[in-house]
């Protein structure tokens, strides 16, 4: 399908990227970990455990539909380059052009920065950033005005789509179709969740508790299907990498799903004494699955384990409590 979006599909950056001073495309290069997957989820796990009714009438239910949104924007992601198969501009290949004054450690961050491989249509960074600043401006919406929020959002996830055109690793095209399929997979995840401001739920719903009515489920486990719609284009079309990911975006979905059938949604904050340990197991889950990836069922049974662990650990204290009651 790579007649829909052409390889040569630049508008003229690159001459305007290589005019930028050295030291301001260092500092995109460290924007750009504001949309890595890693800093991600991690960043949607800790509002899910942590965040109290200050933040959202809800708030497990909001993190938990955050979640399962930014899901659904890799399955989308994972699709789409498995779809168009489009390569990454000639600087994404290498030599990387690091700067001289930059010291040894940073070099080499700079230069794991600067080079990358997979394919470039869309940007899964600003489809991810999009999709995470975007949903935790909607989700937690008792933070700020809502005003506030989107423009914090949404400048954070232009910031990360920018980064990637700075570093040279996409194209302007690139970074807006990723800002435009994660803004809308957005709102279709929190549309299929139940959210009256989308739904046309009552006036008295949309503004006092919107997300006291989010349901996680439906956009978790759409990002099972799409991603099971991504792993059979990459088979298909022999995309080794593109195989992994769509795997990874099933058992996440798939994951998520299963996770929050045993939450029900009114939880508190998770104490810091079992969200310490968990972090610990799952972040272990999380890097096993990833190291193992030429393994696909172990890699996918590790990312299930990973994600059901995270989504269901809010609930973990109160069975925790009725286990000890019950032995005394």
């Amino acid at each position: 399908m790579t007649g829909l979006v052409g390889a040569e599909r630049g508008i003229g950056e690159t001459s305007l990227v290589d005019a930028l001073p050295e030291a301001v495309v260092v500092v995109f290069a460290a924007v750009t970990h504001l949309a890595d997957p890693w800093f991600l989820f991690g960043l949607l796990a800790v509002g899910y455990w942590f965040a109290g009714d200050r933040l959202a009438a809800a708030p497990r239910r909001a993190g938990a539909t955050a979640i399962a949104a930014v899901t659904c924007a890799y399955a989308a992601t994972a699709l789409g380059k498995a779809w168009f198969a489009v390569p990454r501009p000639p600087g994404a290949v290498g030599p990387a052009d690091v700067p001289t004054w930059l010291p040894g450690l940073l070099s080499a961050w700079y230069e794991a920065q600067v080079l990358s491989d997979g394919f470039g249509f869309p940007s899964g960074h600003a489809t991810g950033g999009a999709a995470a600043y975007l949903a935790l401006a909607l989700v937690y919406d008792r933070a700020w005005t809502a005003r506030k929020r989107l423009l914090a959002g949404g400048a954070v996830a232009v910031a990360v789509a920018a980064s990637r055109v700075a570093i040279e690793v996409h194209y302007v095209v690139d970074v807006l179709a990723g800002l435009a399929v994660g803004g809308g997979v957005v709102l279709g995840s929190l549309w299929l969740a139940g959210d009256p401001r989308l739904r046309g739920g009552s006036a008295a719903s949309r503004a006092s508790s919107p997300t006291a009515a989010l349901d996680p489920t439906l956009p978790f486990l759409l990002a099972a299907i799409v991603s099971v719609g991504a792993l059979a284009v990459a088979v298909a079309s022999g995309h080794t990498g593109e195989v992994v990911e769509a795997g990874i975006g099933i058992a996440t979905g798939a994951g998520g799903a299963i996770g929050w059938r045993v939450v029900g949604g009114d939880e508190p904050a998770v104490p810091v004494r079992i969200a310490v340990p968990a972090l610990a197991v799952t972040g272990g889950l999380w890097v096993g699955a990833y190291a193992l990836a030429g393994t696909l069922g172990v890699t996918l049974a590790a990312t299930t384990a990973a994600v059901a662990a995270v989504v269901a650990l809010p609930a973990l204290p109160e069975r925790i409590g009725r286990l000890s009651g019950a032995r005394d």
